[in-house]
């Protein structure tokens, strides 16, 4: 069973000022599927792949760097489900309030797969903006 004061310790990095933390816990080649229908939507076969495809996306569009906010988690023996949050605001001024469900798979405490929920249609409209 994951150890679930480890896990929030690892996800609570990706609110501080060194996100590059939780990605020491990710395998290099993560294959992470970013589900819905919107510009980052797509499965992702390694983890700067992820993060070019995704998080510096949003940041080209945020005022700040995207920093991801832990509310809970559910572990399993090799799996959690991790729901975060997102407090931002873009450089329009419009606020990027998204809530996210990461379902996680581990192996030797790297994660090694990940199905990502969260509000197509906020970042799709944040996006275009």
């Amino acid at each position: 069973m994951l150890n679930p004061i480890w896990l929030k310790q690892i996800f609570a990095t990706l609110e501080s000022e060194h996100p590059q933390q939780f990605f020491e816990h990710v395998s290099d080649s993560v294959i992470w599927e970013v589900t819905g229908s919107h510009p980052l939507a797509g499965i992702y076969h390694s983890k700067q792949a992820f993060i070019n495809g995704t998080i510096a996306k949003l940041n080209e569009v945020l005022n700040a760097p995207l920093k991801l906010n832990y509310l809970s988690s559910i572990c399993g023996e090799n799996s959690a489900a991790v729901e975060l949050i997102a407090n931002s605001t873009t450089k329009a001024g419009k606020p990027f309030n998204n809530r996210y469900c990461w379902v996680c798979e581990f192996e030797d405490k790297q994660i090694v797969k990940v199905r990502a929920y969260l509000d197509s249609a906020l970042v799709a409209n944040t996006i275009k903006q």
